[in-house]
């Protein structure tokens, strides 16, 4: 194995995301200086699922990804041949020979782990350093994973880069990773120079990830929107997977962040507050929500009155009604079937964190903003 992008996941965001960023890289004139060059994958987990899409992935013949939706006002429905993964390994089966190309050949980690991807595992608690050993079978958890890669690259290549770029759903993803890998070394009771070189020599990027990937393609591929965002933070010594129009280098990540919380998710959460208190159909869809007068005039009146004037407070209003014009094209795809009652799951706990910030940061600002919608959906049962 000698591919520069070694990837924990096998999503269908990750294929319609990084992975087709880094072949139409590859794609480009030759791909000459566009990419680093292909992608390992790596199944981390016994999902079925995942195992299925490693088996076809193993063929490299490639896999399609359709794109469909609104892009500047015109439908698209086109379909691209992904061609980026050149080999497909799992963790459990392949751990020696994963452990080998991180310490010579990888040049950059991506990770997508789901929700539950940063636990730790007991059973890797107890082992410990144990688990360094050659011929140790893999770690049960991400994050002990990545530590015993980490470990083998220190100790045969320390002066080599490497960045690590996490895509998990996560508020500065790369920091925590960081502390969690650091933290995990100490208690295993590593040495301290070890701990350092994490620290100081892995480039740890925070990053935001933002495409709404519909559905799977079986036995792999993705239908995925138009629109596609990877916000990544600047930093010294960062070294990119590819050259990408989706691939923004930002010293504000928070803005990327703020824009996606409170206008995409923050709209998404009042949909599903007034899709409840309306009484609307189980099975209404956003796109049938954006074409409904009363919930798209609520909507568009939360926008316009209680979140656009925050973003004006930071001098930020032509990016935030810029972002509007794209996430109206987004929540109207006549191709995506995105249900509100899947939205509406887990409200309770998606209200506080997706519409309490919005009212935090304008008490913040000092604003006189009555903000009655972001009130009372706050304070309905």
């Amino acid at each position: 194995m000698s591919q520069p992008i070694l990837q924990f996941g096998t999503s269908r965001f990750l294929q319609a995301h990084v992975d087709l960023f880094v072949s139409e890289a590859l794609a480009h004139e030759g791909g000459a200086g566009a990419a680093l060059g292909g992608i390992t994958v790596v199944q981390s987990t016994s999902s079925p699922d995942s195992t299925a899409r490693v088996a076809a992935l193993a063929g490299g013949a490639g896999y399609p990804v359709r794109i469909r939706g609104l892009a500047a006002g015109e439908r698209m429905d086109r379909t691209v041949q992904c061609t980026a993964v050149r080999e497909a390994l799992q963790a459990g089966t392949h751990w020696p020979q994963l452990r080998q190309a991180v310490a010579q050949d990888v040049q950059v980690i991506v990770s997508n782990t789901a929700d539950r991807g940063y636990q730790l595992d007991e059973a890797d608690e107890a082992e410990g350093a144990a688990l360094l050993a050659p011929g140790h079978a893999a770690p049960a958890s991400f994050p002990a994973k990545l530590l015993v890669l980490l470990h083998g690259r220190w100790q045969q290549r320390p002066d080599a880069p490497l960045t690590l770029l996490p895509c998990e759903l996560i508020e500065r993803n790369g920091d925590v990773l960081r502390d969690l890998v650091i933290s995990l070394a100490r208690r295993w009771g590593l040495a301290e120079a070890f701990a350092h070189w994490l620290q100081a020599h892995c480039v740890w990027a925070n990053s935001l990830v933002d495409r709404i990937v519909s559905e799977a393609l079986q036995p792999v591929g993705a239908v995925a929107e138009p629109y596609a965002l990877w916000a990544i933070e600047r930093q010294a010594g960062l070294l990119l997977p590819c050259s990408h129009p989706a691939i923004v280098l930002t010293d504000d990540l928070a803005h990327h962040e703020r824009l996606k919380l409170f206008l995409l998710n923050a709209g998404h959460t009042y949909l599903a507050e007034r899709w409840q208190a309306l009484g609307r159909p189980a099975g209404q869809t956003v796109r049938e929500a954006m074409a409904d007068a009363v919930q798209r005039a609520e909507l568009e009146a939360l926008w316009a009155e209680e979140i656009v004037p925050v973003f004006e407070s930071l001098g930020q209003r032509a990016d935030a009604e810029l972002y509007l014009v794209q996430l109206r094209e987004r929540f109207e795809n006549p191709f995506l079937n995105h249900r509100i009652a899947d939205i509406a799951q887990n409200h309770a706990q998606k209200k506080q964190r997706r519409l309490g910030p919005v009212l935090a940061l304008a008490q913040e600002r000092g604003l006189e903003l009555a903000q009655p919608r972001l009130r009372a959906a706050l304070t309905a049962a």
